[in-house]
């Protein structure tokens, strides 16, 4: 019995070491290695050790570490995706992340914003904060995906920088992405609809060429 306890610990630095350096994880990632309170105790033991960090309250992480600065914050995305996985729930990212991931700002911005389905939460990292925050059907369109970012991105620019949008996106985005876009229009507000279905509309070659 002994045995079969102590194992628990190092099955989950074999995971952790599996998925690399930057994974994020919650106790639920590893509840099919034991029970929850011997996940929760083996997590502590970790954190103490230093073989894995805990970020928050249920949160750890493998952090990459940088040869002068040490271990490094995890990406936001990351921390998200985490927390949803804990939930079952989906997230899209939202706001200025959403603009700074299409490259349409360059600032990168001290709060990672994030729309849910599941419950709110939010993880301060140092100076970062990622903020889930829940979000009705109607504001969480294509989660998850190249589609749902565009329409974040439109979202906190507003209509005055459609066009650079237009631009922009319709040069990253996949056939099935636009393909995504153009079936879930209907459901943003009025006034992104023309501008989503240009993108949706816009064919590669067209682009490129």
């Amino acid at each position: 019995m002994k045995t079969a306890v102590s194992s628990v610990p190092s099955r989950i630095v074999k995971r952790a070491r599996s998925s690399g350096r930057g994974s994020v994880f919650t106790p639920n990632d590893f509840l099919d290695l034991g029970g929850r309170d011997s996940i929760d105790q083996a997590l502590s033991r970790l954190a103490k050790a230093g073989r894995l960090r805990r970020l928050a309250r249920g949160l750890y992480d493998f952090p990459k570490v940088h040869p002068k600065l040490g271990p490094l914050s995890p990406a936001p995305d990351d921390v998200a995706q985490a927390l949803a996985r804990e939930t079952g729930s989906q997230v899209q990212v939202a706001g200025s992340r959403a603009a700074n991931v299409l490259g349409l700002s360059t600032q990168v911005p001290a709060r990672s914003s994030y729309l849910t389905d599941g419950p709110s939460r939010r993880v301060v990292l140092g100076k970062r904060i990622v903020d889930l925050r829940h979000a009705s059907p109607k504001h969480l369109i294509a989660p998850g995906s190249a589609a749902g970012t565009v329409v974040q991105a439109l979202r906190h620019l507003g209509p005055s920088r459609a066009a650079d949008i237009v631009h922009v996106a319709s040069r990253q985005l996949s056939p099935s992405d636009k393909k995504r876009l153009a079936s879930t229009a209907v459901q943003a507000p009025a006034w992104m609809r023309s501008t989503l279905r240009a993108i949706a509309d816009t064919r590669s070659d067209a682009v490129n060429g």
